[in-house]
């Protein structure tokens, strides 16, 4: 296909969706839209690189959804619900017209239920397959959840289970394996946590995404808020497969550390937690309390028994990983 040909294929099988929120979509030189009345405008890019953040064999479907999902957990993050989509690849040569389609399939799976328009992006050449992914969202203004804002007294909780899909890519080479299904979803599709992340404002004293590990997205949320955390390693949630696999150390440093769980880590006043409770249920999201908000900075880990816990790294660093 040629590039136009490309963009035409892209526009056909993704473009009408949510199309009616647009004012002006595919085909110029920028789209047009405007958010509903009275609401305010989320906005996050995020970038997908081969043999970055995407091991070399992932089917194209999986990528379609992932590069998506990324950016609508970053919506969940914020409280926001998604509008719209730029979407840029960088492919190094003519994927072919199977590629394209299932990669539009991956990502039209997710888009659909939330009516996300993709309304423009860019194609390009170049040595490595990426993808970047615009997302803008709206939210009543003044609601947003924000890094800042923790407070000394405040449970530390995260949503779902975490460690999953990094014992998927320690895993990655056996991937053809039947019983590494459930872990290799994860990696590949994940959920992005949208109706909790609306659930919360007016709950959560902060919030923030799950995807560079745990404790270092969790410490970015301290140092936004100025204060600090103690959390029991033992209390994570975690599911089953990951120590049968990997062993229990190996499984608990995926859970603390691992990255790409796209869960929300968020803190809550204790006055807050019956509420959060329901939220969460009407949300069909499971949440956790794992440690509380402390006085003075730093994030402590212990176990149950209250020992320190160490581990060699402390989440993604694109630049020292």
């Amino acid at each position: 296909m040629s590039e136009f040909e490309l963009i035409a294929r892209l526009r056909r099988r993704l473009g009408g969706i949510g199309a009616d929120r647009l004012d002006l979509g595919i085909g110029d030189d920028a789209a047009l839209w405007r958010p509903g009345p009275g609401l305010q405008v989320a906005a996050c890019c995020d970038t997908l690189v081969q043999g970055r953040h995407f091991p070399d064999g992932t089917a194209p479907y999986d990528l379609g959804w992932k590069a998506l999902a990324v950016n609508l957990s970053d919506l969940a993050a914020m409280g926001a619900r998604p509008a719209l989509a730029l979407l840029a690849l960088t492919l190094p040569g003519d994927p072919g017209e199977a590629w394209i389609e299932d990669f539009c399939a991956g990502w039209e799976v997710l888009a659909q239920p939330h009516r996300l328009a993709l309304a423009g992006g860019d194609l390009t050449r170049g040595p490595v397959l990426t993808v970047t992914v615009t997302c803008l969202g709206e939210l009543p203004p003044g609601t947003a959840l924000r890094r800042a804002g923790a407070a000394v007294g405040d449970g530390v909780f995260v949503s779902g289970t975490l460690g999953d899909a990094a014992a998927a890519l320690a895993l990655w080479p056996r991937r053809a394996e039947p019983s590494l299904a459930p872990l290799l979803a994860r990696l590949t599709r994940p959920t992005p946590r949208l109706a909790l992340g609306r659930a919360l404002r007016g709950l959560a004293s902060a919030a923030i995404d799950v995807s560079d590990g745990l404790l270092a997205d969790l410490r970015h949320l301290l140092a936004a808020s100025g204060v600090g955390a103690r959390i029991d390693a033992d209390a994570v949630p975690r599911s089953a497969l990951p120590e049968q696999l990997l062993g229990a150390d190996a499984a608990r440093a995926c859970a603390l550390a691992g990255g790409d769980d796209y869960e929300l880590c968020f803190t809550v006043p204790a006055a807050r937690a019956e509420a959060l409770q329901a939220a969460a249920a009407a949300a069909a999201t499971t949440v956790t309390r794992i440690g509380s908000v402390v006085a003075g900075p730093g994030l402590e880990v212990v176990d149950r028994d209250g020992v320190p816990v160490s581990l060699d790294r402390a989440g993604w660093d694109h630049f020292r990983a």
